[in-house]
């Protein structure tokens, strides 16, 4: 199993130094970095540097090669459906060998996300996908199939992104959707996507036969009555090494130990939601606490796994129907009967979190929902989350990325198709009907595709650690599904 260095491993004072005196304006910048010289060599040298940020930017200069800037937008002179069409080519890369820097080898041609996002990112791939589908691009979605099969196979996991930076931690479990996505029935090419499927439910599960009640351990949690349940983790307990300068600070705000907020941020990162009013226990960021939190659509998307290796011909389908089975039981614990919809749950104080928020709708997916819980959770969705534009993410004001009033493509899929699997197809159209809109009106007055957008203005999104983002992977493939689809017709200039 790959224990690859990351930047912060091979640089520490350096890296710490570059980040917190904010050298170059984006985090991630340095930490995808080529060096032009043996790390040792560098690090000998930095020793030596006299002080001021002058001659830290000029010994960066001349002992690394930065990532090229973010490639211009194509020019939009098509209308949106075949802008994205042709925006395939601009966000495919070409396979990605070992090297000195960061960047995870990458055997096949593949999709990035855009902007400064320049290597695969795991949950991302399955929305991006859609369209890739959708346009026959079948080489390209095959590509990222195998491209996150080989990365199960060489650590264990898939990694948030194709970066050393990135191995503590995964992303939301989709691999079997992608699998199930492109259905291919090859013998020897199903066979190892479903070794795959079941070394990565392995690896979310270590350690859950040892865990006892009212105890976790890594990426599991055993409420109190026995279930079972899954929470984001990262081993490391050190600022993210692409967020270095922001961890420290949100570390120095909180009162906490700082490797308990890392950790957190580690976790929120990890859910994609980062960062959300779901992980905080205040308004600030330095309030998250996301490892004591098991998240309903985590343990919906886990749900998904088991029993898509249930469905298998594997000779232990039967256990993992079993797994399944105990999984759905364990997400009942998980419903807020009060307010008619799933919730988070609060491990250490035992407790549902209340908020509803559009992970409400992930059990709906994957079949785990009874018709009744469905059926209040589509109301609950009308009457608080349905924004003029889309699928609000939360309730909540924040300031965070992931929250009102912004909404996300991923979101308005789970939402569009869980609602699909128990009858409420007019609200699912409308869901879909309102987020092409805003693509559309906002694509006609930008000629961009943007990563999020605000629903209730609507327009670019905004908020978060870095600024907003275009290209974009799963903005693109969530439209051009719901285009296709629903037969839409965004709106022109």
């Amino acid at each position: 199993m790959g224990v690859e260095p990351s930047p912060a491993d091979l640089y520490g004072p350096l890296l710490a130094k570059v980040q917190e005196r904010a050298i170059l304006a984006d985090g991630k910048t340095f930490v995808d970095a080529l060096p032009r010289r043996p790390v040792d060599e560098i690090m000998r040298d930095f020793a030596k540097l006299p002080a001021g940020d002058e001659a830290l930017r000029s010994f960066i200069a001349a002992n690394f090669d930065l990532p090229a800037a973010a490639m211009e937008a194509r020019p939009a002179v098509l209308p949106l459906r075949d802008h994205i069409r042709a925006l395939w080519k601009d966000l495919a890369r070409a396979p990605e060998q070992a090297s000195s820097g960061s960047a995870l080898p990458v055997q096949h041609r593949h999709v990035v996300p855009g902007g400064r996002f320049r290597e695969i990112y795991y949950w991302d791939s399955f929305f991006t996908m859609l369209g890739l589908v959708r346009d026959g691009e079948f080489e390209l979605a095959n590509g990222i199939v195998d491209t996150l099969t080989d990365l199960i196979d060489t650590h264990g996991h898939i990694p948030n992104g194709s970066r050393t930076y990135y191995l503590g931690r995964s992303q939301p479990p989709l691999f079997h959707m992608m699998v199930e996505l492109l259905g291919d029935d090859r013998p020897a090419v199903a066979a190892r996507r479903l070794s795959a499927m079941k070394r990565e439910h392995g690896w979310w599960m270590e350690g859950s036969e040892s865990v006892a009640p009212g105890s976790q351990g890594a990426r599991v949690a055993r409420l109190a009555g026995g279930q079972l349940l899954n929470r984001y983790w990262d081993p490391r307990d050190t600022p993210r090494d692409e967020s270095w300068r922001e961890d420290v600070a949100t570390a120095s705000e909180s009162g906490r130990a700082a490797g308990d907020v890392y950790r957190d941020l580690r976790a929120g990162a990890e859910s994609g939601w980062d960062f959300s009013s779901r992980w905080l226990d205040g308004k600030a960021l330095s309030s998250i606490r996301t490892t004591m939190i098991a998240p309903i659509d985590l343990n919906a998307f886990l749900f998904g796994l088991e029993t898509a290796i249930a469905a298998s011909d594997d000779a232990e389908a039967a256990r993992y129907a079993r797994l399944a089975s105990d999984r759905r039981e364990a997400i009942n614990c998980l419903w807020n009967a009060a307010g008619g919809y799933f919730s988070d749950y609060d491990i250490e104080n035992g407790v549902l979190r209340s908020p509803l928020t559009a992970a409400s709708l992930a059990p709906l997916l994957v079949g785990a929902a009874t018709q009744a819980q469905a059926d209040a959770t589509a109301k609950a969705v009308e009457d608080d989350l349905l924004a003029s534009g889309g699928l609000n993410t939360t309730l909540a004001r924040s300031g965070q990325q992931w929250d009102r009033p912004n909404g996300w493509a991923p979101l308005q899929w789970i939402a569009v198709a869980g609602l699909r699997n128990y009858g409420h197809d007019a609200l699912a159209r409308d869901i879909a009907e309102r987020w092409v809109h805003t693509v559309g009106e906002t694509f006609a007055r930008t000629g961009l595709l943007f990563e999020k957008y605000d629903v209730e203005t609507p327009g670019a999104g905004g908020g978060g650690e870095y600024d907003t983002q275009t290209g974009f992977g799963w903005t693109n493939g969530v439209t051009a599904d719901f285009i296709d689809r629903y037969d839409l017709m965004p709106p022109t200039a």
